[in-house]
């Protein structure tokens, strides 16, 4: 009989065990079995296998493979996700599945982006563009671009492009951010009959200038600035405001103008060298200091000052970052540029010139990471307010104590503010305008070092969003000026 040749090594393949063997994980989780970490948010308790966890959320990946000091940990609090959230989250680690709805897609949207669940976040994107309306679609519009959702921003401007006349009927036209609006009203293939009209009412938002008198509490509206302006830089120098830089809807400016509050007028200074909008700008011995922004390709390092005297620029050691919407002050003679992002990283990092020495050193960053976050220096301390992290709008405020080189944590604002103004007058700090994550805001929120608490102010009159803040005396005692600012 002739001998059948038999390999000596066979492989069988059980091709469905990864789909049912899913099911009885997930079971095993559900009656608590061999669990090894537990997840905390909001007082709530979540517990998981690493193992799982890693394997299907990019987040806890790098957690717990990059010998991180978590991975170690069997309880782990989570910041930045709402406690519901990261359940739908945890369970779609198991079984793959997700619910979308109206009343949860945004939420899901920011916690997958903070898991950085690709999909999940996609998921969310069609889901939105699939119920895009002229009531909704400019609230979407700004969602979208906080979280860095590109092709739903295409998306929806493309709609509002096509329906502009009836978005700019809607409830969400008149809170737009005034950069949004010069956004919206410059591009080409904008459905509208009368240009002249759009472009009036753009002219006419964006060199908009109101100010507040802190005894009074009351916001007027007074001279305007003589070129539009989003995303602008205002600094005081010897008691004039200089509106730096921005966008005019077409690009990014270099123009300079300073408005002299006694004579009620605005003028045209020296402009910078380089254009930048989302820049900082604070007065230092006696001249203006400019610090990064964008130019419109990509964030900037490089530091410019001016010469009131002379009305000239000059340029100045740069900053060890490119930073964009960072937030710039001055304490002891010193200058200090917190936070920002460079288009792909959102910094905690904190930079301090020495104007004597041409000089950058680092001093200890911020507790959190922060872009459009609001600067202000009070009492001989900084503080540092709202802003966005990456996932999360903040209320948050944190104080930096140069004697100590620490940051602590202090009372939070009553809402979240993006793209907030801080300042500071009469031995308070005022939050002024930003955006919460849905709404642009008008609202005020004045701040009280004396209690560490917070209280409303009255809102501003011609403004929502972000703007531009400065402190004159117009007369005693001092007013603040808002103009258009932005992120």
């Amino acid at each position: 009989m002739e001998e059948k040749e038999v390999d000596q090594v066979v492989v069988f393949e059980k091709k469905d065990l990864p789909v049912l063997g899913y099911p009885v994980i997930e079971h095993i989780r559900r009656i608590g079995k061999l669990c090894d970490v537990t997840l905390k948010v909001d007082g709530q308790k979540f517990s998981a296998h690493k193992l799982i966890l890693a394997a299907s959320i990019p987040y806890f990946h790098a957690m717990f493979t990059n010998d991180m000091v978590e991975s170690r940990q069997n309880e782990i609090s989570i910041q930045g996700i709402e406690a519901e959230v990261l359940e739908a989250l945890i369970n779609f680690a198991y079984n793959g599945k997700v619910q979308i709805s109206i009343n949860n897609v945004q939420s899901l949207l920011v916690g997958a982006s903070f898991l950085q669940l690709h999909e999940v976040k996609e998921a969310c994107c069609d889901f939105l563009n699939a119920r895009l309306h002229p009531s909704n679609c400019l609230g979407i519009r700004s969602f979208a671009d906080t979280l860095m959702c590109a092709d739903l921003v295409t998306s929806t401007n493309k709609f509002i492009e096509k329906h502009f006349v009836q978005v700019s009927k809607s409830e969400e036209f008149p809170r737009l951010d005034k950069a949004d609006i010069v956004d919206i009203t410059a591009r080409d293939d904008l459905n509208v009959s009368n240009e002249e009209q759009v472009s009036q009412r753009v002219c006419d938002s964006l060199s908009r200038v109101e100010s507040f008198d802190p005894i009074m509490r009351k916001w007027v509206v007074t001279q305007a600035m003589s070129t539009m302006r989003s995303r602008v830089g205002v600094g005081v120098l010897l008691g004039k405001l200089y509106a730096i830089g921005g966008y005019n809807g077409l690009e990014r400016l270099a123009t300079v103008e300073m408005f002299d509050s006694q004579q009620k007028q605005w003028k045209e200074v020296a402009p910078m060298k380089t254009r930048r909008s989302a820049l900082g700008a604070v007065a230092l011995d006696r001249e203006l200091f400019v610090c990064g922004g964008y130019d419109g390709v990509s964030s900037l390092n490089s530091v410019e000052c001016y010469n009131p005297a002379a009305n000239t620029w000059t340029t100045v050691s740069p900053m060890a970052k490119n930073r964009s919407a960072s937030g710039v002050t001055v304490l002891e003679a010193q200058m200090y540029v917190l936070g920002g992002h460079d288009g792909l990283s959102i910094f905690n990092s904190v930079e301090c010139y020495n104007k004597m020495k041409n000089k950058w050193t680092s001093v200890t960053p911020m507790l959190t990471k922060r872009c459009r976050l609001g600067v202000a220096s009070l009492n001989g301390k900084i503080y540092a307010c709202g802003g966005y992290d990456g996932s999360s709008f903040l209320r948050t405020v944190e104080r930096f104590d140069a004697a100590t080189q620490s940051w602590t944590l202090m009372a939070s604002m009553n809402v979240k503010r993006s793209r907030v103004a801080l300042v500071a007058n009469l031995g308070k700090l005022y939050a002024i305008g930003g955006y919460d994550g849905v709404t642009n805001l008008s609202s005020v929120e004045v701040y009280d070092p004396l209690t560490d608490s917070w209280e409303f102010q009255a809102p501003m009159c011609a403004h929502v969003g972000g703007v531009g803040v400065g402190v004159v005396s117009i007369s005693p005692p001092c007013e603040v000026e808002a103009a258009e600012k932005g992120d």
